[in-house]
């Protein structure tokens, strides 16, 4: 009795994989701020928004060391973050093979997410800083490794947003290597939160300021991938 062969290796790959073949649509490794993990309300909202706005095949999440598992322990300097960070997406691009590399961040995690982008061994196609903190503690201006970055980078910046004056971004941005592009949400501080009579003024809402900081993005990085 003859015995039966084995599927061809084609199907067999097909039955095996995580993600389907369409590697079209970019996978997004999202990190947190200071503050909060990634659970926080302000996290879950922004990586629906991403997802959904990008066509992501994922947008990853992630807590670093120092608040996982409920800790709230000061965060440490962002370049001991980098490793960590590091790790996360070497893993999120093993198992998400063949689809473009999206780098995002809110406040400190868009400094980790730079910082790892300008490492030779991660193939990045584009980054997203949502609410950069360019000024350090002392108010010294933080641009070093803006400066160094080749890929392309997105900003969306709250005009009220302290840690990050707008003309001081501009400055920089003047100076960067890469396509570069800065969406600044009127009357936003460093989460975007816009004060209702400053909404009222202008007729609008919290939740259509961010969709229209969401289509900004979504177009950037259309254009970006376009480039690659």
């Amino acid at each position: 009795m003859a015995s039966s062969s084995p599927p061809p290796p084609s199907k067999r790959r097909r039955k095996d994989q995580t993600v389907d073949d369409d590697t079209s649509s970019p996978v997004v490794v999202f990190a947190h701020g200071a503050g909060a993990p990634s659970s926080s309300d302000w996290m879950i909202k922004w990586k629906d928004m991403l997802k959904k706005a990008l066509n992501a095949v994922e947008v990853v999440t992630f807590d670093y060391p120092y608040i996982s598992g409920g800790k709230r322990k000061p965060p440490p300097k962002a370049e001991k973050l980098v490793e960590f960070h590091t790790d996360v997406v070497k893993n999120t691009v093993a198992k998400f093979p063949g689809h473009p590399l999206i780098l995002a961040g809110k406040s400190m995690g868009s400094r980790v997410s730079c910082m790892v982008a300008g490492k030779e061994d991660i193939a990045v196609s584009a980054v997203i800083c949502l609410g950069y903190p360019l000024k350090g503690m002392k108010g010294a201006v933080r641009d070093e490794t803006l400066l160094q970055l080749t890929v392309p980078v997105m900003f969306v910046q709250g005009s009220k947003d302290g840690l990050c004056p707008l003309e001081k971004l501009e400055a920089v941005r003047e100076k960067m290597k890469p396509m570069n592009k800065l969406h600044v949400i009127d009357g936003g501080d460093h989460s975007f939160k816009i004060a209702k009579k400053h909404l009222q003024i202008n007729g609008s809402t919290q939740d259509e300021v961010e969709d229209l900081a969401v289509q900004s993005i979504a177009e950037f990085i259309s254009t970006s991938l376009g480039e690659r």
